[in-house]
């Protein structure tokens, strides 16, 4: 299964991710690790054109594709602006971080039938809320990876 967690700069995003990522035993993939990975450490040439946009959900896609083949979930955080770009990603679960305001006009704005879960307010615990959306989510599609359940089946009763 693969997470998409996106919204704008400081919404929030790796915020949530890593510890959703770490409640649902997957594995958390962070755009701008990628990104100084692919482009370097200087974000000056760090490449926010449409087409690098692309190229950066593309980068994503595939290094959660290779976390799903693994019988993992992939959480991936990143800006992902366009219906376009998030389409690429081709997430399965999409959450939407719209905790501020966007006056820039950075985002293509999410239609509400495009995303699963829609964060319009941070709470300290807006991951442990969202682990029984997700598997629910998963119990629905039917995608429930091994590992996951395994890992559940252990903790149960913590």
């Amino acid at each position: 299964m693969k997470i998409l967690i996106f919204g704008i700069q400081g919404s929030g995003k790796t915020t949530l991710a890593e510890p959703l990522a770490k409640l649902l035993n997957g594995v958390h993939i962070n755009a701008e690790n990628v990104r100084r990975q692919y482009e370097g450490h200087d974000k000056k040439n760090w490449d926010y054109s449409p087409e690098g946009n692309k190229k950066q959900a593309l980068r994503m896609r595939h290094l959660a594709d290779g976390v799903v083949m693994s019988d993992k979930i992939a959480v991936a955080d990143f800006v992902c602006p366009t219906e376009e770009a998030r389409k690429q990603f081709g997430a399965d679960f999409v959450i939407w971080m719209d905790t501020i305001d966007d006056k820039e006009n950075i985002l293509d704005k999410p239609k509400k039938a495009d995303i699963d879960y829609h964060v319009a307010k941070w709470f300290n615990d807006t991951h442990t809320q969202l682990v029984p959306v997700v598997e629910r989510f998963m119990k629905k599609q039917n995608t429930t990876p091994i590992g996951y359940v395994a890992w559940r089946l252990e903790n149960e009763n913590l």
